[in-house]
């Protein structure tokens, strides 16, 4: 629905993008915010991992949790997000977040400056099958992330 120039969206409504096993729907992109933020609505199924632990060097993000719990790994501390909490996740601080419950969770975020919704885009246009590691953490360079896995997983 379009507002003067706005439009408005229902939950779970947007532009889906089918990548790292998450429904990720684009609530909000760069085109739409003068580069200013993208915003997204993360489901995160019951029992499930997101991504590993990460940096992001360009952008900040923040997470509002909409339904569930979410445990979020930030810098060295850990935090169970729950209806309502919000959590600032700042660029250069390495992060992971999981669902370990039995109810799906939902989380708005809100990523300044916009552009991660072209890096969810290219995970999502990679070919069918196994991951190509190689592949992803060129496509994770091209978008200033980087992968920050324990010694072991290295």
């Amino acid at each position: 629905m379009t507002l003067g120039g706005g439009y408005m969206l229902p939950s779970r409504q947007g532009q889906a993008i089918a990548a790292i096993g998450l429904g990720i729907t684009v609530k909000t992109d760069g085109a739409s915010t003068r580069e200013a933020y993208s915003m997204f609505e993360y489901t995160v199924p019951a029992k499930t991992d997101g991504p590993p632990p990460h940096l992001h060097t360009r952008e900040d993000e923040s997470f509002i949790c909409l339904a569930g719990r979410l445990d979020v790994h930030l810098g060295g501390e850990d935090f169970v997000l729950e209806h309502g909490d919000y959590l600032y996740l700042p660029r250069d601080v390495v992060h992971a977040f999981r669902n370990p419950y039995q109810e799906e969770s939902r989380v708005i975020s809100v990523v300044s400056p916009a552009g991660l919704e072209a890096y969810y885009q290219a995970l999502a246009d990679m070919p069918p099958g196994p991951k190509d590691i190689s592949l992803m953490k060129k496509i994770m360079a091209d978008f200033g992330i980087e992968l920050q896995l324990p010694p072991e997983v290295r």
